[in-house]
């Protein structure tokens, strides 16, 4: 590529972080400040596919659409933030009419039947805060954003939300010369005389009491937007609220109050993240992380004695083994010139363990910036684009660690290049190849989160640009790095392998249950996150979880290849890649069950396959990262078995 192309490549990538990182500064506004709320997509817990807000008759901005720019991470999400007619003026309280739509046609009416029924929420921002509502029951729930309708039971009957009250909570700038804030504004919409200028002050809270009115249609006609109407509260009653019916007009209209709170700018978003039962989350991570330990702890303890007792033995320091020194050898000791065999399909496996740390990497570097608080809850997308960079740079450790391998397993550097592409296609291959079959069945549903082809060919020559060079980088390192060399040699007739009572990869599949076991938590908080709207954040438990995961994965793989090895099975290659790797067919059977039990299968079969698609790709991830960590380990812990006997 020309130095001009990557010159604009480089300037995207730097302005995307830019545009994220933007929404985090703070803003301080004075009384009578215009400010303007924005709309992003609509969402469905029914669906799980996102809708432009303005495909709904919705009020629109006189000034026209515009789409406000985001980062690369922002379009698989379908984030889409657009501004809209809903205005607010700093510290004046007010009732506002916006507009009333032309008769509904019979598609209108299909439409808005059909998203109010499939639970589609609408998500406002102001100042970068998503609007929160309550629902006020049994259980009081906080929920971002608020629902189109209201559906009644027993009736075909569907009514719109078209009147809002809006809670604009600020906090003020207390300095001399500032006096207090003022009360409801008159009918002309300017600051009552008499009191001096209101302090600058910080939005702090968002909040939206919706309703459903029928207005006086009569009334209605003789306004223009952002006149100021009188104010009105929820009706109650089903015949004074807004049916959606073919030829009805729906007029829409708002309300708003600015209320001082101590609430400070740099807290503002405490009540996003918190969740309800955190105490429970807390509980149950710290429940795993010690019953890891105590499993950890005993697991060692049987398996040093044992592995001490061994080397004793082969080295003829023990008593009894000298008095039975012409005891036959047995278990892992007669497999001296068969352990370090060239397993089936080297180059696969070479492939998969480079990528499978690369993409370890890319969790660990992400989990641990986002719990330093570099990423904040503003910024869109960026976690996402974070894990982009994160993976494109690690290229060139993948590339480096999966070349080395190669090279030891053939004890040559030819090859090392198609290792190498091999590295750089692999995962990339996977997930382009699973998301463009997602995207179309999005960009049929008209959904937001259908990515457009300039973004593929954005992320793609962004990828093309820093990963495939790293990889390649990192590949060459390799064949100069000094070649590891193996404590014994390799006999040229393989050792028949004994029969076994039951087949060795039913304790190979099984023993993924113990490292999914210390994740599954993080799963249900991060799924619920994804799929019921709720905030997640990437706190330390994360990377508690992340650190007890990568242990966990080592030492299964450890127990289950010494066993192997004491069973005289030398096949123990692939084996260690899926007994840790193994944890992700039971990652993906429990995203199965989530949408079974917990989504009750969502609704229709374009939601289905979206969400089986993203979790198959969270699955194979789950698969090459897991199993490179136990691979590494077993092949450390081989090396250094037969390195410290003498046989």
């Amino acid at each position: 590529m020309t130095s001009p192309a990557i010159k604009n490549l480089v300037l995207f990538a730097l302005s995307s972080i830019w545009f994220s990182l933007a929404r985090s500064y703070m803003h301080t506004y004075a009384s009578n400040d215009l400010m303007f709320a924005q709309v992003n997509s609509l969402t469905s817990i029914e669906t799980l596919l996102p809708l432009s807000y303005y495909s709904l008759p919705y009020c629109r901005p006189t000034s026209g659409i515009r789409e406000h720019v985001g980062s690369v991470g922002t379009a698989p999400t379908g984030d889409q933030i657009l501004n809209s007619p809903y205005r607010f003026q700093g510290y004046v309280n007010e009732s506002i009419y916006l507009c009333t739509t032309n008769r509904l046609s019979e598609h209108e009416v299909r439409i808005l039947k059909q998203r109010i029924r499939n639970m589609y929420q609408v998500n406002m921002m102001l100042d970068g805060l998503p609007v929160i509502s309550y629902v006020y029951g049994r259980f009081n729930i906080q929920q971002t954003g608020f629902p189109i309708g209201y559906t009644v039971q027993n009736s075909d009957d569907v009514y719109i939300i078209n009147h809002l009250k809006f809670t604009v909570l600020v906090n003020e700038h207390r300095s001399r010369g500032y006096g207090m804030m003022v009360s409801d504004a008159p009918s002309n919409g300017t600051v009552t005389k008499g009191y001096e200028p209101a302090p600058p002050f910080e939005i702090v809270g968002f909040r939206v009491v919706p309703c459903s009115v029928k207005h006086d249609q009569e009334n209605m006609k003789k306004l223009k937007m952002f006149d100021n109407i009188d104010s009105m509260e929820c009706p109650l009653e089903l015949e004074k609220w807004q049916v959606v019916r073919e030829n009805e007009r729906i007029s829409f209209t708002y309300e708003v109050q600015f209320l001082k709170s101590d609430i400070k700018w740099q807290s503002r978003w405490d009540i996003y993240l918190e969740q309800g039962d955190s105490r429970v989350h807390w509980f149950s991570v710290l429940n795993s992380l010690i019953t890891i330990l105590l499993l950890t702890g005993i697991v060692f303890a049987i398996f040093l004695k044992t592995m001490s007792r061994e080397l004793t033995k082969c080295q003829g320091i023990d008593k009894q083994a000298k008095a039975h020194i012409d005891e036959e050898p047995s278990g892992w000791k007669l497999l001296t010139g068969d352990a370090f065999r060239e397993p089936n399909h080297s180059k696969l496996l070479s492939v998969m363990v480079g990528t499978g740390v690369q993409i370890t990497l890319t969790g660990i570097m992400t989990a641990t910036i986002a719990a330093f608080g570099f990423i904040l809850p503003s910024a869109r997308g960026m976690i996402l684009t974070l894990m982009m960079t994160s993976y494109y740079f690690s290229g060139i450790v993948g590339g480096y660690i999966g070349v080395r391998l190669w090279r030891t397993l053939k004890g040559s550097t030819d090859g090392w290049k198609s290792v190498s592409w091999s590295i750089i296609f692999l995962f990339p291959g996977i997930v382009l190849s699973i998301h463009t079959a997602l995207n179309l069945v999005m960009w049929v549903n008209q959904s937001t989160a259908a990515i457009s082809i300039s973004m593929y060919v954005t992320v793609l020559l962004l990828w093309f640009c820093i990963s495939v060079p790293l990889t390649l980088l990192g590949g060459f390192l390799a064949t100069r790095a000094e070649a590891i060399q193996y404590p014994v040699k390799t006999n040229h007739i393989p050792r028949e392998i004994p029969a076994r009572t039951l087949p060795s990869w039913l304790l190979v599949l099984s023993v993924g249950m113990i490292p999914f076991c210390t994740v599954f938590i993080e799963l249900f908080f991060f799924l619920s996150s994804i799929c019921l709207g709720r905030s997640y954040s990437m706190s330390g438990t994360l990377c508690l979880c992340l650190l007890s995961l990568v242990i966990v994965c080592a030492e299964t793989s450890l127990i289950v290849t010494y066993r192997n090895l004491q069973a005289e099975d030398w096949k123990w290659w692939w084996k260690s890649f899926c007994a840790s790797g193994s944890a992700s067919i039971y990652v993906f059977t429990y995203c199965i069950n989530y949408l079974v039990f917990d989504l009750n299968g969502l609704s229709g079969p374009p939601s289905v396959t979206v969400y089986v698609g993203y979790s198959l790709i969270v699955a194979i991830g789950t698969l090459l990262s897991t199993g490179s960590i136990g691979f590494l380990a077993s092949l450390y812990f081989v090396n250094a078995l037969f390195s410290s006997t003498e046989i």
